[in-house]
This record gives C-alpha cells, structure tokens and sequence, in this order.
C-alpha cells in the first residue's frame, strides 16, 4: 500500500474517506457516552477520531492526511455543542459564534484544499523526522496527532461555554469577541492571499515576501490564526466569566505558534534566503508592528 503512487484526485478521495471513518468511529463514541458531560464525551470522540486518522498516515505513510484536523474538528464540535448545549434555541451570541468558526474553518480547510498536491505530498516539518527510522511512526502519533488535537480541543472548550444557555446575557465583551474573531480571519485570509500572489508571481529565488501585512510581520497568517483562538476565549468568558481558565487553550496554541512553527518556518527561510537574516532583525516575529530599520 505505501509503496502505491496515486494522483491528487484519488489522494484527497482517499483522504475523504479516512475523515468519513473518524466521523463514523467519533459518533460511534458520543452515542456510547451519551449520558456522559457533552465535554468529555466529545474529547473522547475526539480521541477516537484522531486515532482513525493516525491509521490512515500510518497506511498511507503520509503524516500529512492529519493535516486538515485543525480546522475540521472545530467545525464539528461546534454544532454538537451547540444542539446539546443550546437548549434547541439560537441566541445572537451562538449564531455569531456558530458563524464565525464555521467560516474559520471552511477558508482554512480550502486553504489546505488548494496547496496539497496529493500524498505524495507531504509537510516539509515531518521530513528531517523520518531519520528515526521505526521511531517515526510513534513520535509522529504524539507530535503531529495526538499534541496538536489535545491542543485544539483545550483552544475549543470556550465554545462549550459559550454555547450554553445558561450564560449571562449580550454586552460588551462579546462584540469585543466578534471583533478579534472576525479580525483574526480576515487577517489571516489576506496573509495567505498575499503569500499565494507573491508565490506565483515573477520573482528572484531569493526575493522575500514584505510587503502588505508581511511588512508588519515575517508571519502573519500565524498571527491571524493565533487571534482567533483568543476571540473563540472571549466568547467564553462573556457567556461565563468563571470560565477564565479555559484561557490555557490559546495560550497553549500561542505557544505552539511562537514556540515551534515560527522557529521552524525562520529556520527554514534562513537556509533559503540568504537575507531572511537581516528581515529577522528588522521585523516582528508575530505581532504585526512598523518594521524595525536595521543599522
């Protein structure tokens, strides 16, 4: 099987495939612990469904069929919540918040969608990581399945809060939420439009991309999906200001970000472009700021 090529028509109906089992096993799960809390049943579904997905990289040997988890998970637990949470009602603050994470998740899903050439294609994080010979495989479950939907789902909880019907009721801190939330996706739309024009427009293989938000920072679309996280907070907390602990959710994917990809990404550039060193001295790692003018 892993020695099979396979075009990019029959990579993503395989993909298609790998999810609808996840679906099935994560259903399957939720209906055994049905009388369980909705939260801890849809972790353990979560679980689950992680676990298919992992079976079908193993299979397929491509760590990257995990890839489009991050955005579809979301886009699942959101509605379960919100029918097992939000009393059969739809309150203003559940259908922005509804809205605003099922857009989220369909341009980042499209995102992935666009770029992935196949499974003979896949992330350039995993390659150096295949040295470990049998050891791959374990490492890839902890690191690149299991981590980033233990991290997801934390980031997620918030919207169980938010979701419920018992919290107080519309003010200020949710329109702040609306706000950084749709801010987030914005900006990270217009960061992967920016990179996608640069990509394929005419240019030096050492050229860089600063220009529009990329100016601002050497990573904006990471900006922008750290931002969503700490909107998808605040809806929590302005439905439940008891719930302010739920904060470890997008600290912990601020962390991943600042911790991992954007090393990993700098890294990357700096072996490429041999002036990615003095763009690193001269712009924001993250955070969108005026650029600084090295000596």
């Amino acid at each position: 099987m892993k020695s099979v090529r396979r075009g990019r028509p029959q990579s993503l109906l395989l993909c298609l495939v790998a999810y609808a089992v996840a679906g099935i096993a994560a259903t399957g799960v939720t209906r055994l612990l049905s009388g369980s809390s909705p939260v801890w049943s849809a972790a353990a579904a979560d679980l689950a469904a992680t676990i298919v997905i992992f079976a079908f990289s193993l299979g397929l040997d491509n760590s990257s069929v995990y890839d489009p988890y991050w955005s579809v998970a979301p886009a699942v637990l959101a509605p379960v919540w919100l029918l097992r949470l939000g009393g059969g009602g739809l309150s203003v603050r559940q259908a922005a918040l509804l809205v605003l994470v099922l857009l989220w998740a369909a341009r980042l899903t499209a995102n992935w969608l666009r770029r992935w050439r196949g499974l003979s294609d896949e992330d350039w994080r995993y390659a150096d990581y295949r040295r470990l010979g049998a050891g791959y495989w374990p490492m890839s479950f902890l690191g690149f399945h299991l981590m980033p939907t233990v991290i997801v789902f934390v980031a997620c909880v918030p919207m169980a809060y938010a979701f419920s019907t018992t919290g107080r009721h519309i003010g200020l801190l949710d329109a702040a939420a609306v706000i950084v939330t749709a801010a987030a996706i914005l900006i990270e739309a217009a960061a992967d439009q920016q990179l996608r024009r640069f990509l394929t427009s005419p240019r030096s293989p050492s050229d860089i991309l600063s220009t529009g938000l990329w100016a601002l920072s050497r990573h904006p679309n990471y900006f922008g999906e750290v931002l969503f996280w700490w909107g998808i907070w605040l809806f929590g907390i302005a439905a439940h200001p008891s719930s302010w602990w739920t904060i470890a959710g997008p600290a912990a994917v601020t962390a991943l970000f600042a911790g991992i990809s954007v090393p990993l990404m700098d890294k990357r550039m700096l072996a490429r472009h041999p002036g990615y060193a003095e763009h690193i001295l001269d712009t924001s790692g993250l955070i969108p700021r005026r650029a600084r003018k090295s000596a």
